[in-house]
């Protein structure tokens, strides 16, 4: 799919920011960006993404306005994803050594760039060593590690069920092939999970997790699968699970970040907090989207409000971790049909709305894909093919070629890019106590395609108003809201007059007293 640069100019326009402290967010409620290792950057020329490369890419991250990088698997592992581990304590080869990780971390740190690794515990891989023992030998010290039951056992002979968005198997046990015994595996037969109704089990667990903490120095871990540590029909064994994680990350690293994912409705996720303070906002991500998409505001901000509501009285402290699209879903460009209008759109009412926002690697340049998998995972374009040392080459892209996604070194000079859209964004959250820390408050409006609410936050209060429609809207300030006199921050001139407001088609405007 080919990206048609905007047709409209959406210059971006800051008023006053010397009014605001030059960073108000601090991590976690500042923004996280999301990192597929294998396809970021190349520091050897082997076509592999790798934790050098990626070291010296922290220069551009830290300009971008990124306070944390989540790190997809960075262990061993025989799959590309490597969401299927073979050792929690090494790094995989074609990334790298554990020394390399730690100068990483280290330089991550000194530009105050948080470092979140993507730890998978509810399941390993089928050739760990603990499986590989525990299939051979009954009586292995390992065989505990994993969930077990004889064939003959009725739950086997039927198809299990999936729950949430993130499998779609029905098929949980699993054969071994001599074995009267079958194996459980949520995901598929190359993921067996790990048991935690073993004592043995869960005091490797926790020693895994102190040792990234404190011999690795990461600061966090953002946990998979975590609503399938035990069966959907354990759902307070799930939740006190992780209570029971966090009080002991605790005791390695006294402000662990822990960030779940549990790919399930609100009313599901809500419990989780307790053990798990941060949890990915997938309603919010389908809700933006749809919003973009239909160019209608509709109930996007009441019930991303309500959500919150419900989040909070579970966990006060919780923190919200929004998105867009991630690893696991088709992109963001490409869920708005290649609509850079729509796709800004998109990223202003995430880098505007309550939240810790996650950016997935290549977002902020317009990078498109359609599941499989493979195809939302494709290189990053630094530059164009012949100057870009440092793009992977792995795979051969199918959405991402050359000519099709205009790379990050065009979109920096261009002022009306994409890239430097976000940037503008993240800068004004980045310095904004409202936009970061701030409670909303919806402004009902009548007219379908415009968004307005205000956030607050002690003394400071930001007025947000985004068209999310193709056709300019004037828009006149209620009464309510008459003390926002000043332009904080407007796209494609955007103003305001004597008490009204005209927006140009999907365009934003932000206003303060």
């Amino acid at each position: 799919m080919r990206i048609v640069i905007a047709t409209l100019a959406l210059l971006t326009v800051l008023i006053d920011t010397n009014a605001q402290p030059a960073q108000a967010s601090q991590w976690p409620r500042g923004i996280t960006y999301e990192i597929f290792v294998q396809s970021f950057a190349d520091s050897n020329g082997d076509g592999i993404g790798d934790i050098k490369g990626m070291t010296s890419k922290l220069d551009y991250l830290q300009n971008l306005g990124v306070g944390a990088v989540w790190l997809m698997p960075i262990n061993p592992s025989p799959s590309y994803h490597k969401y299927d581990v073979t050792d929690y304590y090494g790094i995989h080869p074609d990334y790298g050594t554990l020394e390399d990780f730690k100068e990483f971390t280290r330089e991550a740190h000194k530009r105050n760039i948080k470092v979140v690794i993507d730890m998978v515990l509810n399941h390993s891989s089928s050739k760990h060593p603990w499986f590989l023992d525990a299939v051979k030998n009954e009586n292995s010290p390992y065989r505990e590690y994993y969930v077990w039951t004889h064939k003959d056992d009725p739950q086997t002979q039927k198809d299990g069920r999936p729950t949430g968005a993130d499998s779609d198997n029905t098929r949980h046990w699993h054969q071994v092939e001599g074995s009267d015994y079958l194996y459980y595996g949520y995901f598929y037969g190359g993921m067996p999970d790990l048991n935690f109704d073993s004592p043995k089990l869960r005091a490797e667990v926790f020693k895994i997790g102190k040792y990234w903490l404190t011999e690795m120095g990461v600061d966090g871990f953002r946990l998979d699968a975590a609503r399938h540590i035990f069966p959907d029909e354990r759902p307070h064994d799930n939740h006190q699970w992780w209570v029971y994680f966090l009080n002991e990350m605790k005791k390695a690293k006294k402000d662990v970040y822990l960030v779940g994912e549990v790919w399930a409705p609100a009313d599901i996720v809500g419990p989780y907090l307790k053990g798990l303070p941060a949890l990915f906002n997938f309603d919010m991500g389908f809700a933006i989207t749809k919003a973009v998409n239909e160019e209608q505001a509709g109930d996007l901000v009441a019930n991303h409000k309500k959500i919150r509501a419900f989040y909070q009285s579970v966990n006060p402290e919780y923190v919200d971790a929004t998105f867009l699209t991630n690893h696991d879903q088709n992109r963001i460009m490409s869920a708005v049909n290649g609509d850079l209008h729509k796709a800004k759109m998109a990223a202003a009412l995430l880098l505007t709305l309550p939240g810790s926002p996650y950016l997935y690697y290549g977002e902020e340049i317009g990078m498109t894909g359609k599941k499989p998998d493979e195809k939302i995972r494709e290189p990053f374009l630094w530059d164009r093919k012949a100057r870009d040392k440092a793009r992977t080459s792995w795979m051969t892209p199918t959405y991402n070629a050359e000519g099709t996604t205009v790379p990050l070194a065009a979109q920096q000079k261009d002022k009306n890019s994409l890239y430097n859209h976000y940037k503008s964004f993240i800068a004004l959250r980045n310095r904004s106590k409202a936009l970061t820390y701030g409670e909303l408050s919806p402004i009902a409006t009548e007219t379908a395609g415009l968004s307005v609410f205000e956030r607050k936050h002690q003394e400071e209060s930001v007025l947000v108003l985004h068209n999310l429609s193709k056709a300019a809207v004037t828009y006149k300030l209620p009464q309510e809201v008459t003390g926002f006199q000043k332009v904080l921050f407007s796209t494609n001139g955007a103003r305001l007059k004597a008490g009204e407001v005209t927006i140009p088609a999907y365009s934003s405007l932000l206003l303060s007293k």
